[in-house]
């Protein structure tokens, strides 16, 4: 962003555009001299400078639904008053792009009394939509395999004169399953999953057999947090 705002600025000269380069790029300063060099047409720069004030204003934009959505949370009941644990495995170098601009990690601890970033798969982003389509009330479900079920993370059993026609698993219009079921939250490599709830012939992490018995395990381990307030 540095290079195309001093575009925008007025700033020509390739040499001094390439030294604003952010640090992770790996081309060297020559090479993006060189890509710099050329015919900047005033067309050119009016569009650019209007993406650029576009890509501000929606900066701005987002950060005050950030600042929204902080206060909303700071209106619900908390149910502790400590820090949440650290998160478990390596630090990020960097958020995901989508990640609020406040600690909400901390907000979804103080809430629900529990981490449920312990669990394998699950970020602070899918655990804050996972708790505003389900809630803190584990009464609703008589059990994990109800739960799981209005998740539509359980196999079918459409069965015609005792032969099983299809075991594909419910289409539901749901939020919170479709966090369970999306591929990018599921561990991929078996080092770090539990073990317990895959057959020993189990396909690798990523293949259709084992997303479909990862997702209704973590499924029950957030039902297990929300009714029992313990950690995994």
């Amino acid at each position: 962003m540095s290079i195309i705002r001093a575009i925008v600025a007025g700033e020509r000269n390739p040499h001094e555009l390439a030294a604003l380069k952010d640090r992770r790029i790996q081309s060297s300063t020559e090479q993006i001299a060189k890509a710099l060099t050329g015919d900047y047409r005033a067309e050119h720069l009016f569009v650019l400078q209007q993406e650029l004030t576009l890509y501000d204003i929606y900066q701005q934009q987002i950060s005050a639904i950030d600042r929204e959505i902080e206060n909303c949370l700071a209106k619900f009941e908390s149910q502790t008053e400590d820090s949440p644990p650290p998160r478990k495995g390596k630090k990020r170098k960097k958020a995901p792009g989508n990640e609020p601009n406040f600690n909400l990690h901390r907000h979804l601890f103080r809430l629900s009394g529990v981490d449920f970033t312990q669990i394998d798969g699950l970020n602070v982003l899918t655990v804050q939509t996972i708790l505003s389509e389900v809630g803190l009330n584990p009464t609703r479900f008589p059990s994990v395999k109800h739960f799981c079920s209005w998740l539509g993370l359980c196999p079918g059993s459409r069965i015609t004169g005792g032969k099983v026609k299809s075991s594909q698993t419910r289409k539901v219009v749901n939020r919170a399953g479709r966090c369970f079921s999306d591929s990018s939250s599921i561990p991929k490599s078996l080092s770090f999953c539990p073990r317990f709830f895959l057959p020993t012939t189990a396909q690798p992490i990523g293949s259709t057999q084992s997303h479909y018995r990862y997702c209704p395990q973590i499924g029950k381990n957030v039902l297990s947090l929300v009714d029992y307030k313990r950690s995994l």
